[in-house]
């Protein structure tokens, strides 16, 4: 089973941003610049995406905005940005508040994680337009950097390691492939997921990790060249984005360097899903990646600041994409 079979083209994807990118050339990182007097303003949008399918049919809506915050604010943080303001767009067919501030209260919590103002939203009551019971949701984030504090791949080189921040799950990417996963296997979402003192919904519902405090804290203490947040298309098509163009940089990644959740392990079972495609859809268990020297590094092992825990997943080398070496556990 492929994330492909499930209707969700990552190819197609990837070209659509080349097509965009020649466009708009500026195109392509994870949060878009705007300078700013001497800071850079990062701004980025994104959505829940078909996770808000769990939310209905377990009828817990009170995650979901944290993932909605977590989504664009782990984008745009990437750049060593500190998260200024957030606004949502709450969209529904027939508005039942109830449902409304539990989704928005999630909003306000994601908020608080990552230390910044929720300004307001929009709200859109659209009859006919989407079935009964369901919504969705978009978020727009806004941070600030400066200018020579910017983290942006540049001086990335070979050799620098690669140090992983766990995630909680599944966080908000892959789920048209869940889902097809949780058809095909007959399982439901209140069966126990093996490997945890939960059910499969418990694992597939918690929302997605916000690291804004780990990535700006490791940025104020040591020199991180790079940073990535592991969303679609997973390790594959996220970590090269941040690479610097024209020198002919890859990484490898060494498989078993950090601990593979117990969900994935369910999914890939149940799915039949080849390795290289779990590695290509899900974050596998590391939700942010840092590029870091050697010596940075060694100060983060002194204690230089506190990330909480973390895994080196590998390192930058001479070549193309991304090299696998070893096995998931």
């Amino acid at each position: 089973m492929t994330y492909k079979d499930s209707g969700v083209d990552i190819d197609a994807g990837a070209e659509l941003v080349r097509r965009i990118a020649k466009m708009c050339p500026d195109v392509g990182g994870f949060g878009g610049l705007f300078p700013f007097g001497d800071s850079y303003l990062i701004a980025g949008t994104d959505g829940v995406g078909t996770k808000l399918k769990l939310a209905f049919d377990l009828d817990k809506h009170d995650t979901v905005g944290i993932d909605l915050v977590a989504m664009s604010v782990n984008d745009i943080i990437t750049s060593g940005a500190k998260p200024l303001f957030f606004l949502d767009y709450f969209a529904t067919g027939a508005l039942d508040v109830d449902k409304a501030e539990k989704v928005i209260a999630g909003i306000v919590e994601g908020c608080n994680q990552s230390d910044c103002g929720l300004l307001g939203g929009e709200t859109a009551e659209m009859p006919g337009f989407y079935p009964d019971g369901e919504y969705d949701l978009s978020g727009f984030a806004v941070g600030s950097v400066k200018k020579e504090a910017l983290v942006d791949g540049s001086k990335i080189t070979v050799g620098d390691k690669l140090v992983g921040l766990p995630s909680s799950g599944v966080h908000s990417n892959g789920f048209s492939l869940v889902r097809r996963v949780l058809a095909a296997s007959g399982s439901t979402m209140a069966d126990p997921c093996p490997g945890t003192e939960g059910t499969i919904g418990d694992a597939l519902i918690k929302p997605t990790v916000i690291y804004t405090r780990q990535v700006l804290a490791a940025c104020d203490a040591l020199e991180v060249k790079g940073a990535a947040h592991i969303t679609g298309g997973g390790f594959t098509e996220n970590i090269p984005r941040v690479l610097p163009k024209g020198k002919g940089y890859g990484v490898k990644i060494e498989l078993g360097s950090w601990p593979v959740l117990p969900i994935f392990k369910w999914i890939q079972e149940n799915g039949s899903i080849e390795e290289m495609e779990m590695l290509r859809t899900f974050n596998m268990g590391i939700g942010m990646m840092l590029v870091m020297d050697a010596e940075s590094f060694a100060k983060l092992e002194e204690g230089a600041c506190d990330i909480g825990p973390y895994y080196v997943v590998g390192e930058v080398v001479e070549g193309e994409g991304v090299e696998y070496t070893g096995s998931m556990e």
